[in-house]
């Protein structure tokens, strides 16, 4: 393979990629020119510096080195790791230019891969854009040559973790961990056995302050480091898990039976949940998606709604409290079995629950042959395609399409508007995950 010139080279940001890099072109100079350049750290408008980092044959990527002439929409990232940390990729651009960019895609995607376009816009769903993430995955490696043990998120380099002393876009009390963890797990014996600490953060108990922590460990711990991890979790009141191998062998350490949980305060709905379950991972945010989700479908006290990808009942639940009756489907049957626990919780009797692999043809099942006024979906980033093509469509009066990638959702939604004959009423954006270029959307349709 030939080596990659990395002398630097000037370069005009002309729009932004779907991942937040700024987007160029190889100038007449070169000897592909014309030829696409993803530039890490450049934004629209830009005249910058940079460095090729790698080469395909339809794109070429690089790095900003200098900005020669910066974007009006240009900040000072908030935290020192940013252009290193992998965890977010658009600290450098104002927040509320971040969700038009995240707007502007969903828009792309849907003219160019589903072939539609909305008739109203829906103003963007924002919220706090710092200190939101209450669930992810920590990275974990001992790195000789620094004589530490690094907890955090991959760098742009995936092979490597980045070397985190703070994070902005993480829940407060998990960012006042981070250093923490690096001194505790390199105490430990089994340093070089942990590969990844997984956090997720419900509302306090008395036992713990609602923080609950997964390690990872690839061989059986020693007791000095069970007491060790012990010790930390109840100094730091944070719940302890231990996962010496599959989802299925997660088991508590300290306290003996957490009670992990979460309220949605408008519904007054409390969710029980395991450490590994899917939950919103922006708590603020998820409320505001749950009303304006109710008020697309526009829900009525008589209605009947199916729910397809409805995980722990996110929206079954408070749905329950509107509407007569609500049916969630869900793929994974330990989320099933927690929504059923969860209803009962809350003494919900208008919901039923059941557990299908939504990608296979689901057309004897009793729930599929029911009545229903109204569909919601909230699939995973594979869409909804192969659901969409059994249901029996025109018994429902509207959809309602929650989604976490835009190149679906504007597959889903050529496939409804062109071939099925619905009508794309409105879409729009929300910002579930600030600072980085994930992109969170919904969308209405009506029957024509």
């Amino acid at each position: 393979m030939a080596r990659i010139d990395q002398t630097p080279f000037p370069a005009e940001i002309l729009d932004l990629s779907h991942d937040g890099r700024g987007v160029a072109r190889r100038g007449p100079d070169h000897p592909h020119a014309g030829k696409a350049v993803f530039i890490a750290g450049g934004l629209p408008g830009e005249q910058v510096m940079a460095k090729q980092t790698a080469r395909s044959k339809h794109f070429d990527e690089a790095e900003t080195v200098e900005v020669l002439q910066a974007s009006p929409d240009r900040i000072t990232p908030r935290c020192a790791h940013f252009g290193t940390c992998a965890g977010c990729a658009l600290q450098h651009l104002e927040a509320s230019k971040q969700i038009l960019a995240k707007q502007r895609v969903l828009m792309e995607n849907f003219e160019r891969i589903g072939h539609v376009t909305p008739q109203a816009v829906l103003p963007p769903l924002t919220g706090d854009p710092w200190g939101y993430r209450r669930k992810g995955r920590f990275s974990v490696r001992r790195v000789e040559k620094k004589d530490k043990t690094l907890v955090g998120f991959r760098e742009r380099d995936p092979r490597f973790v980045a070397d985190l002393s703070e994070c902005h876009t993480v829940v407060p009390q998990v960012a006042a961990l981070i250093q923490p963890l690096s001194a505790l797990v390199d105490g430990l014996q089994a340093r070089r056995d942990i590969p990844q600490i997984e956090f997720i953060v419900g509302d306090a108990e008395p036992a713990f302050d609602g923080v609950a922590l997964v390690f990872r460990h690839l061989q059986p711990l020693a007791g000095e480091d069970v007491d060790a991890l012990r010790v930390f979790a109840e100094r730091h009141r944070v719940a302890v898990f231990l996962q010496p191998g599959g989802v299925d062998s997660v088991h508590a350490l300290w306290p003996e039976a957490p009670a992990l949980a979460f309220r949605l305060e408008p519904w007054d709905i409390t969710f029980g949940f395991r450490p590994l379950d899917f939950i919103q991972v922006n708590a603020s945010l998820n409320e505001k998606m749950i009303a304006r989700t109710f008020e697309l479908l526009d829900v009525q006290p008589g209605d009947r709604v199916l729910d397809l990808f409805c995980g722990l009942g996110n929206f079954t639940l408070p749905l329950a409290r509107t509407v007569a009756e609500v049916v969630g489907v869900e793929g994974e049957a330990g989320l099933v079995a927690r929504a059923k626990d969860n209803a009962a919780r809350n003494g919900l009797g208008n919901v039923q629950f059941h557990a299908a692999d939504l990608t296979q043809d689901q057309r004897g099942t009793p729930w599929m042959r029911q009545g229903f006024d109204k569909l919601l979906l909230d699939p995973p980033r594979s869409g909804a395609i192969d659901v969409l093509k059994q249901l029996p469509l025109e018994r429902f009066g509207r959809i309602v399409y929650v989604s976490c990638h835009p190149a679906s959702l504007a597959r889903d939604a050529g496939y409804l508007v062109n071939e099925r004959g619905w009508v794309l009423k409105s879409a729009g954006v929300m910002d579930m995950f600030p600072q980085t270029a994930h992109v969170e959307s919904i969308a209405l349709f009506e029957r024509s």
